[in-house]
């Protein structure tokens, strides 16, 4: 009883502040709106639990509730956001400096945040071509070899959940609208290690994207640019490079926690 008030679990972790950051992940996941009774199922948690720790979190501003009853993610986080997209972006900036060194193209890190990809950091080409890609530009995840890659690392029921609430809309005539479609190349994706965007977010513009692995937020790092000049060579060098960069990425992450 005393550990549900707050007290010291086995480990010596505070269990209310566990279980508070647990909620706010759990909504987040959902696009960032639940119920308490969701709350109460998702987390398995009692209800009168759920309901002290919601109160709690809407008192400091970390949720509000909706005149539907329902709790949406607060004001307050985006501050806290903020701040964690700018230290991530500086722990990004050298590794992709190092691939923009080594082929020339835009390298990039994405999150997905909520429902939607945002990207926190990029190393522009050395060439002049403006794109979709810029940091703190927010796209669906469908269109992007950044969102492919980091959806291939979540269960199917989930993401299909996101894409239920996100819909599929079509950007270019090469976007995939196919439900059925998009889930093989997410399975392809998982096996194969990377994904790919065939200018389904921009016409003309080529991504290969691969998940950066072992750490709590969800990202990925890529690399893009005319589909011209990323052709299957670039793209079958730059693969594992960008998976070396991301495992480095990770490791620096870890380090520093």
């Amino acid at each position: 009883m005393a550990e549900e008030n707050g007290g010291k679990g086995r480990s010596g972790s505070v269990q209310s502040i566990e279980r508070a950051f647990g909620l706010l992940e759990m909504m987040a996941d959902a696009g960032g709106i639940m119920g308490l009774s969701q709350l109460a199922t998702a987390s398995g948690l009692p209800l009168p639990t759920i309901h002290r720790l919601v109160r709690t979190l809407v008192d400091l501003g970390y949720l509000r509730q909706e005149p539907s009853r329902q709790y949406v993610l607060g004001p307050r986080l985006i501050r806290l956001g903020e701040s964690s997209s700018q230290v991530l972006s500086i722990w990004a900036r050298p590794h992709l400096a190092r691939l923009v060194d080594e082929f020339g193209e835009s390298a990039n890190m994405a999150m997905l945040d909520g429902d939607q990809i945002v990207y926190l950091a990029q190393v522009q080409s050395r060439h002049s071509m403006r794109m979709f890609t810029e940091v703190g530009r927010r796209v669906l995840p469908h269109c992007t070899a950044v969102g492919k890659a980091i959806l291939s690392q979540q269960r199917e029921a989930e993401v299909r959940e996101l894409l239920q609430r996100t819909g599929m809309p079509k950007h270019t005539e090469t976007t995939i609208t196919d439900l059925e479609e998009f889930m093989a190349q997410l399975h392809k994706a998982q096996e194969e290690g990377y994904a790919t965007d065939e200018g389904e977010q921009e016409l003309g513009v080529r991504c290969v994207a691969v998940a950066v692995p072992y750490v709590p937020s969800r990202l990925a790092i890529s690399i893009s640019g005319p589909a011209g000049r990323m052709s299957e060579d670039l793209l079958k060098h730059a693969v594992p490079l960008l998976t070396q960069a991301g495992k480095a990425l990770s490791e620096d992450l870890r380090e520093s926690r």
